[in-house]
């Protein structure tokens, strides 16, 4: 099974006063010991590095690149795919629509054809995705 790899796992995973982080910590464990493919975008990797280093800085930021990126596919943003998540991110109104990352992270997982993700973001759930955590 392949499973896409979202910032709020990250940060779960990351953070241990996160109230996730237990769940997270845990289900990492479980996926790597399964040898489950794990994707995740740039993205997404941008996002994560920016949070991180906003709350917990640079040190945190540093094990988080060391010790678990080493474990996922990063999947580039091109510019067909920037586009299309752009597109989609617009054609939701008012403030609490998807994010961009969300939108690229959808059309990624398309693009792979997984429905699997790990993450803590209750709105996967609410789309139909298989959500892991």
């Amino acid at each position: 099974m392949s499973v896409y790899v979202d910032t709020s796992a990250f940060y779960a995973i990351v953070d241990t006063t996160d109230a996730n982080h237990p769940a997270a910590a845990s289900m990492w464990q479980h996926l790597i010991d399964e040898d489950e493919v794990l994707f995740t975008s740039s993205y997404v990797i941008t996002e994560t590095v920016a949070l991180l280093h906003n709350r917990l800085g640079t040190e945190v930021v540093r094990r988080f690149v060391e010790d678990n990126l080493p474990a996922v596919q990063v999947q580039w943003i091109d510019q067909p795919t920037h586009d299309i998540a752009l597109g989609a991110m617009l054609a939701v109104a008012g403030k609490r629509g998807p994010s961009l990352t969300d939108c690229a992270n959808l059309e990624v997982m398309r693009q792979l054809k997984t429905q699997s993700i790990f993450a803590y973001d209750q709105h996967f759930s609410e789309i139909g995705l298989i959500v892991v955590g």
